[in-house]
C-alpha cells in the first residue's frame, strides 16, 4: 500500500512540474514546407531578417536581400536527404518576431508539393522583444510616412547659398530616436547631385589654436534615397537619441559631387533638440 501511495505521489508531482513549464513550441506545432534538390526556396519576411538557423548541415542559405532568405540543398547531400525525407528546421528571426518551419525533402516528381516561395505570415510568427532593438524598420517607415503627410509653414532653421536651400522643418522624438524632417530646394537650373549629407555634433565656436572635435551620427533610417534633386525634395531621417553639452551644436552638412561643389551647413542648438515634440 505504501508503495502504491509513493508511486501516486511521484505521478502527481510530475504532473505539477509539467504544469509549471512555460508555453513552448513542439515540433508537431511547426508548419511543414516541402522542398526539393532541384530548386531553391525563398522565405519573404515583412521586416529585416536579423538571424537565421538551419538545423541541417545538408542545407545552405543566404540573404540576397535584407528581408529575403534563400535556402537550397547541398548537391552532395541530395541523396541522403531524399532517403530520410527530413531536412530539419529553419528558424527565422526578424526585428519583432520569430518563425520556424519544418522542411520535408520531396522528390522532383511531386512538383505540386514543392514550395519555391513562402511569405512569412503573422499566423506563424511569435512576437519577441529584443532589448536594444527599438523601432523596427517597418515602424520607422510607417511613422516617417505619417510625418510626411503633415504640412505647415513653421520651420526651425533655414540656410541658403548658391541657389540651394536646406530647411529643417520639424524635429520630433519617438522611442529612442530623433526624427528630422528636412526639405531641400534648388532655385537654379543645375541639378544638385548629392555627394554627402552628414549629421554631426561639433564645437559651436572654433578657435584657430584648438583642434576641431566632432562626432558623426549615422541615420538608422531614411525614408527615401537621396541622390539628386532638381527643384524640391523632402525626406525624413531617424537618428539615435544623443545628448551634448551647450558648447557644441548639432550640424547638418550637405555637399555636392561637382569639383566646384556647392556646400551648405545648418546648425541646431541643444535647446532645439530638447524642445522637440513627441511624435
Amino acid at each position: 500500500m505504501k508503495k502504491i501511495l509513493f508511486l501516486a505521489q511521484i505521478f502527481l508531482s510530475s504532473l505539477a512540474l509539467y504544469a509549471q513549464v512555460p508555453h513552448s513550441v513542439t515540433v508537431a506545432d511547426i508548419p511543414v514546407i516541402g522542398i526539393s534538390g532541384s530548386v531553391s526556396i525563398h522565405f519573404i519576411s515583412p521586416e529585416k531578417i536579423s538571424y537565421v538557423d538551419l538545423s541541417s548541415s545538408s542545407l545552405i542559405g543566404d540573404l540576397p536581400e535584407k528581408n529575403i532568405l534563400r535556402i537550397k540543398a547541398i548537391p552532395d547531400s541530395v541523396a541522403a536527404l531524399f532517403s530520410s525525407g527530413d531536412a530539419g528546421l529553419v528558424t527565422i528571426v526578424g526585428e519583432t518576431f520569430i518563425a520556424q518551419y519544418r522542411l520535408s525533402f520531396l522528390s522532383p516528381a511531386s512538383p505540386e508539393l514543392v514550395s519555391t516561395q513562402i511569405d512569412i505570415l503573422p499566423t506563424y510568427m511569435r512576437s519577441i522583444d529584443i532589448s536594444g532593438i527599438g523601432l523596427s524598420q517597418n515602424e520607422m517607415k510607417s511613422n516617417a510616412l505619417s510625418l510626411l503627410k503633415r504640412r505647415g509653414d513653421s520651420r526651425i532653421k533655414k540656410e541658403s547659398a548658391f541657389g540651394i536651400s536646406l530647411v529643417v522643418n520639424r524635429v520630433y522624438t519617438l522611442g529612442d530616436c530623433i526624427l528630422l524632417d528636412l526639405s531641400f530646394h534648388n532655385s537654379t537650373n543645375l541639378t544638385f547631385d548629392v555627394d554627402e549629407l552628414r549629421f554631426k555634433i561639433a564645437d559651436r565656436k572654433i578657435n584657430k589654436s584648438t583642434n576641431v572635435q566632432s562626432i558623426e551620427l549615422k541615420p538608422v533610417f531614411q525614408l527615401y534615397p537621396f541622390e539628386r534633386f532638381s527643384k524640391s525634395y523632402r525626406n525624413i531621417y531617424f537618428i539615435k537619441k544623443t545628448t551634448f553639452p551647450g558648447d557644441k551644436e548639432f550640424s547638418i552638412e550637405l555637399s555636392e559631387k561637382q569639383i566646384s561643389g556647392r556646400n551648405l551647413r545648418a546648425s541646431l542648438s541643444y535647446s532645439d533638440i530638447l524642445n522637440a515634440d513627441t511624435f
